[in-house]
């Protein structure tokens, strides 16, 4: 594989993340580019960009009218990075809960491995700063889909991950019918499902460090109900 390496971002209020974000991710030895995917942040998130954009041209900015979710977003973002030939797509959340120095691990097995997955559950629990309750839901959400889905995953959830170039062609992007958090799942049952192979690589999640979490109980409990719709073949492949 070669070095072309696209990370996509969506944003939705990450004015103060994108930045210091942003140069961590240059910081990193692997020559990637960076994809702001913005839903029309009322905090101004999307002009931070631009003028990201302006005095920097690894970065590139997709704006979007109103908030579409973030599965749709990495979706518009796999389009762009096809269309312009790039080898391999890293999705990651703008908070710093991803944080950009996994980046070179998780190229480096997409060398061998069409989808890298930077997994917070493959030498133990590797999470900070989890209430318990929500450590608790997350392991037995993964438990959950791992059971209905037959995932060959620690961590089924993770948002964290890196995606080859024949990957992302084989699997059928414009199929894709999930949004949200349930996007990730669909994801690698789709890799999985056309003859990919999937590896995990450790990394530590932190609580993010500035706004406030996008998740929701509603999406959560969608993640559930779509692992048995892919489960029972109801998406189209």
């Amino acid at each position: 594989m070669s070095s072309r390496v696209l990370v996509v971002v969506p944003t939705l209020n990450e004015r103060e993340n994108l930045p210091s974000l942003a140069a961590a991710v240059f910081a990193q030895p692997v020559g990637a580019e960076l994809l702001v995917v913005d839903d029309n942040s009322p905090d101004g998130t999307g002009a931070v960009a631009d003028e990201m954009a302006a005095a920097d041209p690894r970065v590139h900015v997709l704006h979007r009218p109103r908030r579409l979710g973030i599965g749709s977003a990495y979706v518009a973002g796999f389009g762009w990075a096809l269309a312009r030939g790039y080898d391999a797509v890293v999705t990651m959340d703008a908070d710093w809960s991803h944080d950009p120095s996994y980046l070179p691990a998780l190229v480096d097995a997409a060398r061998r491995d069409a989808l890298v997955v930077g997994s917070r559950y493959l030498t133990g629990i590797s999470v900070i700063n989890w209430s318990l309750a929500r450590l608790v839901l997350s392991t037995a959400g993964n438990a959950y889909v791992r059971t209905v889905t037959g995932l060959r995953l620690r961590d089924c959830t993770s948002g964290f991950q890196c995606i080859t170039r024949p990957a992302l062609q084989a699997i059928g992007c414009e199929h894709i019918r999930t949004n949200g958090y349930s996007f990730l799942v669909e994801l690698k049952y789709r890799v999985q499902r056309r003859g990919f192979s999937i590896v995990e690589v450790p990394i530590v999640f932190t609580q993010r460090r500035h706004g406030r979490t996008k998740m929701t109980r509603k999406e959560i409990l969608l993640s559930l109900v779509t692992a048995w719709k892919l489960r029972l073949g109801l998406y189209r492949w």
